[in-house]
């Protein structure tokens, strides 16, 4: 199973971006799945997910209501959709697959089986 991310970019504060990461080798509809991502000098953090058994959607606080993640198995594709986007927001995003994604397995990176390269994704203030 490979991921690959894509659509990271330089934008203003307040601009928007799409991020798309494909899933080969396997249909998406396997997985449950997630976007991570990871500041200079800090750790990789949650940022939404999205499981398989019920396609129900999940974010942290800080992007709650700015960020949507939906997939297309059709396509074998999951999106990040960002709007209002910050300086805080600056950082490599990365999508993950999971086998099995129970309960609060889908907020840890330790719940997910395969990664993506990452994306960057920098936003000016």
């Amino acid at each position: 199973v490979q991921l690959q991310a894509f659509g990271g970019g330089l934008v203003q504060a307040g601009g928007s971006l799409r991020l798309s990461c494909v899933v080969s080798g396997r249909t998406l509809s396997s997985y449950g799945m997630g976007w991570f991502r990871q500041a200079p000098g800090k750790e990789r953090e949650f940022v939404a997910g999205i499981r398989r058994s019920d396609g129900s959607t999940h974010y942290a606080d800080s992007v709650k209501g700015r960020f949507t993640i939906s997939r297309d198995n059709a396509k074998n594709t999951v999106y990040l959709q960002m709007v209002s986007l910050k300086p805080e927001d600056t950082a490599v995003y990365f999508c993950a697959a999971a086998v099995r994604l129970s309960g609060s397995a889908l907020y840890s990176t330790s719940g997910y089986d395969y990664w993506g390269q990452g994306t960057l994704v920098t936003v000016s203030s």
